[in-house]
């Protein structure tokens, strides 16, 4: 039994994912081992790009505000999508429409009062994300 892709699956299924192919493919967005994602930088690459409102909605407690597939490509770098999208066994235009669907439930549901935060318990990889976000 492979534990760290039963992690990834259990997550993109928590996120309404479907599968381990996006959890993979955010894996690529950090430069991370595989699958490494590393929240906290990711939201700060998304902040630098722009996206520092949507970014905060995202981690406090209210409602989460909508972002575009462009909106992230723009932030993040055409490059990084296509690298995600190379792992996710996809095209650049639908994985950057997936993430624009699964990034801000990602990101609210590893923060609270607007901290990435302990209830990770300093998490590594998405299998270790998946078990405590099942806790």
């Amino acid at each position: 039994m492979d534990l760290a892709k039963m992690g990834k699956d259990l997550l993109a299924d928590k996120l309404g994912g479907g599968g381990g192919g996006l959890m993979e493919g955010l894996s690529k967005l950090t430069g991370g081992g595989e699958g490494s994602l590393d929240l906290g930088e990711l939201a700060g690459k998304l902040q630098a790009g722009g996206l520092g409102d949507k970014v905060q909605s995202w981690l406090g407690d209210g409602a989460n505000a909508d972002v575009s597939a462009d909106e992230l490509t723009s932030a993040l770098g055409a490059d990084k999508i296509a690298e995600m999208a190379s792992g996710m066994g996809v095209d650049a235009s639908t994985a950057a429409d997936q993430l624009k669907d699964a990034l801000p439930s990602l990101m609210d549901k590893a923060s609270s009062g607007g901290s990435l935060m302990d209830k990770f318990g300093g998490a590594s990889n998405v299998a270790d994300m998946a078990k405590n976000l099942f806790k």
